[in-house]
């Protein structure tokens, strides 16, 4: 702790100070407990997505032996790029998820098995779950990073500067 002057300069000053540190550290607690809550929607958010996952991975599993066909649909769909855009939560800048644009390449319909088109839009939304997962993780990654620094300068408020002035 540094030496004050005790002077009524110095006084006015450090009120000063307390008066701004106490304005903003309740602005700073607010936005702790938005980040806590968004980290708690985003994993419900996470954990959703891959119950839904394994939903549809036991929903394909009752047709796999197609599979051991000779057709490969790797060969048939690509992924062209993950849209995101930026989004905000609590000041921070983040992605958000907005779609897979999928490239299709053109198949034979009367050469083709039958239930092709059903692996294809299985293997999409396998795709885009997966896609929608890396996009939360990286949002998590984000906002932890933030609580981090918010949680810092909380207890940096509430700890150290407004008991010295």
């Amino acid at each position: 702790m540094a030496k004050l002057k005790l002077t009524k300069n110095e006084l006015k000053k450090q009120k000063d100070a307390l008066k701004r540190f106490s304005q903003y550290l309740p602005t700073l607690i607010l936005k702790k407990q938005q980040l806590q809550a968004e980290i708690l929607k985003l994993n419900g958010e996470i954990a959703k997505i891959k119950q839904e996952k394994a939903y549809l991975k036991a929903e394909v599993y009752k047709w796999v032996e197609v599979f051991a066909e000779k057709e490969d649909l790797v060969n048939f769909i690509s992924v062209e790029k993950i849209a995101t855009e930026k989004g905000n939560i609590a000041g921070i800048d983040i992605p958000v998820f907005n779609g897979v644009v999928f490239k299709e390449s053109g198949y034979d319909f009367m050469t083709s098995p039958l239930w092709m088109d059903s692996g294809i839009d299985e293997i999409k939304k396998n795709i885009e779950m997966n896609a929608k997962i890396e996009i939360f993780r990286t949002q998590q990654v984000l906002v932890k990073e933030e609580l981090r620094v918010t949680t810092q300068r909380v207890n940096l408020f509430e700890k150290v500067m407004i008991p010295e002035t």
